[in-house]
């Protein structure tokens, strides 16, 4: 009898107690059902016989099929070693043993065939293999696709290699009933997508036989994890709407008509104005809005964010933007000020620079509600900082942000205020519906009129000169210049060398009394920073030497080329942020990406990219085929599965299709209860039941 997929890992034969525990403590594997889930990751085709005359052209393992025709015991003491020459059709290799040797020599015979698999090495124009697998030809079977376990070096010294695993793992496929177990998706969804069993998918993804096979079975989890995460978001935005209350914003407000009519300093865009439409009907229908505004760097997103910021004051209610570092916050509240003047709506930017004496009257005032719009950074999120009625939270580069910080600030208020996550970061469509899929989204696809396109240029150390040269055309026509160099491994220890280094290069080259140069860091104090950067702002600096402090932040139109020094070390997505410090003015405006000739291939797709468009979605998409959605996002989203076979930028149209059939199923039964989809819901239950919103859905 089939034993329960839910016993412990320690009564499987080869485990035992102390491997368990190991098992459970290295690659949480604590029962027969955590090790059926555990994946290969690569695989070795076992099914190929090659031939000794062919391995020069292969690579990695090999498969022979031959005679031994010498053995020989060679060296001394613990250098000695066993040696034997292996023969086919074709020519002939060495076999070689260090270790074990003394019990393996006895089972070889002269003349006899055996079929051999290891990795060829060539030493002095003659192939060998150490240590082979051998087993006689007439005993061999076709093994076909030998599957590499991710496994961990104290698990290997304990025999859990990947060919212990492999071998565990046989053992278990004997003792449980794959045939029996149970679907968990609906037959419509297997015919549809022509998917095998669920069965015939962990037999041959643990034991292909064929590449057909394995196909097959990668095709079925692929599909059902990106199902089940579109599925798992489907229901989440479904549990919301239908319980989670909103505050109703019904008016529009005078100020936000005053505002709209006469203080905006230019027309809106046509999609600028279909966002604020969305985001007004989400407000007015008594449910919580939870809405993605994406929109590449300046788009008008923060003008967006004030308005929804003013239609709650028309209705009473307060305003938190919050920022993730004070640069950003103190440029939101700049922004926010000077397009707010003369009306009576009252701001305040709080951080954690900003003094108790400063902080107490504020926090009081703030739950008075004698403050509109409190913008800030973390220290929003504090205990002490409490609303008299809070209505909307914008979050500006939300990925910055983990859930708990989010679900922190929906908890300032009885009911949940609504919520806009901002992002100058485009994210393309399939990483949104997975990451995003419980949230509306809203886009701004659409540049102000007048910006005109950043010309980005590739360069090579050696033209210098010629930077130099175009660098003081521009000055002399009265715009200023950024020089970025790059940070060490996203972290805020700098290349000291380099920034010093550019620094003291350009002030030779731009000198004193005809240059203002000036250098920003993120080891300089929080006042000596703001200094040089207003100095830059007022026009008196013409080149500011930075890291990325200034990717977000600053705002100068007069600026007009960007020079990213070692732009191949920076990411696609950072590149393009930072292109878009310049281009905020009516001149035409200069990207120049400066590099050394040795490139990756990588490196080189990025430069051409760069080069080739400014639009930040297409930019986005090559991202996440060069990167990966994990670098891309920044962080691991609270609510993703923890993907074995799926790759999101590789299976990027499988996300489509599985959103598509998730929704269908969702359509048709919203609560999962019909008896056809029991078993995917409770399969869902137990992926996600230690999430928020689970027992709603229960």
């Amino acid at each position: 009898m089939a034993e329960s997929l839910f016993t412990p890992i320690a009564y499987l034969k080869g485990i035992g107690p102390q491997k368990a525990e190991l098992l459970k403590k290295e690659l949480q594997i604590e029962t027969y059902w955590d090790l059926l889930n555990h994946f290969p990751f690569r695989y070795i085709n076992r099914s190929q016989i090659h031939q000794c005359a062919q391995l020069h052209l292969v690579d990695g393992h090999v498969q022979l099929e031959g005679f031994i025709d010498q053995i020989q015991e060679l060296g001394g003491g613990r250098s000695k070693r066993l040696q034997c020459r292996f023969t086919d059709d074709t020519a002939s290799i060495q076999l070689i043993w260090f270790q074990g040797w003394k019990y393996i020599k006895p089972a070889l015979s002269t003349g006899k065939k055996y079929r051999i698999f290891g990795k060829p090495r060539l030493n002095n124009n003659f192939w060998s293999i150490a240590h082979p697998e051998m087993v006689p030809a007439d005993e061999s079977s076709s093994i076909g696709y030998q599957p590499i376990y991710p496994s961990t070096e104290k698990l290997s010294a304990k025999g859990l290699n990947t060919r212990g695993i492999e071998k565990v793992m046989g053992g278990l496929l004997e003792r449980i009933s794959l045939e029996s177990m149970q679907d968990r998706l609906p037959e419509s969804i297997r015919k549809e997508m022509h998917l095998v069993g669920i069965g015939m998918a962990y037999a041959n993804i643990h034991q292909p036989q064929t590449e057909q096979s394995f196909n097959q079975a990668k095709k079925r989890f692929v599909f059902e994890e990106l199902f089940l995460l579109q599925l798992e978001m489907i229901l989440r935005k479904g549990v919301r709407k239908r319980t989670e209350k909103g505050f109703v914003f019904s008016k529009s407000g005078e100020i936000l008509s005053d505002f709209y009519h006469n203080k905006l300093p230019f027309d809106l865009t046509e999609a600028q104005k279909r966002v604020i439409r969305e985001i007004r009907k989400d407000c007015q229908t008594g449910q919580h809005m939870n809405r993605l505004l994406q929109g590449d760097v300046g788009s008008g997103k923060t003008l967006v964010a004030l308005i929804t910021m003013l239609i709650a004051q028309g209705n009473k209610f307060q305003s938190a933007l919050l920022a993730p570092t004070e640069i950003l916050s103190a440029q939101h509240y700049e922004t926010i000020v000077s397009f707010l003047s003369d009306l009576p709506i009252r701001c305040a930017l709080l951080t954690g620079s900003t003094k108790r004496s400063n902080r107490t009257p504020l926090l009081g005032a703030l739950e008075k509600g004698e403050i509109d719009i409190l913008i800030g950074t973390h220290a929003l999120l504090e205990d002490e900082v409490v609303f008299k009625n809070l209505g909307l939270v914008v979050i500006d580069e939300q990925h910055r942000f983990g859930v708990a910080q989010r679900a922190k600030m929906r908890k300032k208020n009885t009911i949940a205020p609504h919520v806009l996550v901002m992002t100058a970061t485009p994210i393309p469509r399939t990483l949104a519906m997975t990451f995003y899929g419980d949230l509306d989204v809203s886009v701004i696809d659409e540049l102000p009129p007048g910006r005109k396109p950043i010309q980005t240029i590739h360069r090579y150390d050696t033209h210098r000169l010629q930077l130099y040269a175009f660098m003081r055309e521009q000055i002399a026509l009265g715009r200023q210049i950024y020089v970025v160099y790059p940070l060490i491994e996203d972290s805020e220890t700098l290349d000291f060398k380099s920034l010093s280094d550019g620094f003291e290069a350009i002030s030779r080259a731009f000198p004193l009394p005809n240059y203002q140069v000036s250098i920003v860091h993120g080891k300089l104090k929080p006042e000596v920073k703001e200094y040089e950067m207003k100095r830059f702002v007022d026009g008196i600096t013409n080149i500011m030497v930075a890291t990325t402090v200034i990717e977000v932040g600053v705002n100068v139109p007069n600026a007009t080329v960007m020079v990213i020094e070692s732009a191949q070390r920076f990411g696609l997505s950072q590149l393009h942020q930072l292109r878009g410090r310049v281009g905020r003015g009516a001149e035409k405006s200069y990207c120049i990406l400066m590099t050394n000739y040795e490139l990756s291939k990588e490196a080189k797709k990025r430069m051409e990219t760069m080069v080739e468009t400014t639009d930040g979605f297409k930019i986005a998409e090559v991202d996440l085929s060069l990167r990966g959605p994990g670098d891309i996002l920044g962080t691991q989203q609270s609510g993703a599965l923890n993907l074995k076979m799926a790759d999101l930028s590789r299976d990027q149209h499988v996300v489509s299709i599985a959103r598509e059939a998730a929704l269908r199923i969702y359509e048709q039964d919203s609560s999962l209860t019909d008896p056809l989809h029991l078993t995917l819901r409770n399969y869902m239950l137990s992926l996600f039941q230690n999430k928020p919103q689970w027992d709603k859905i229960a």
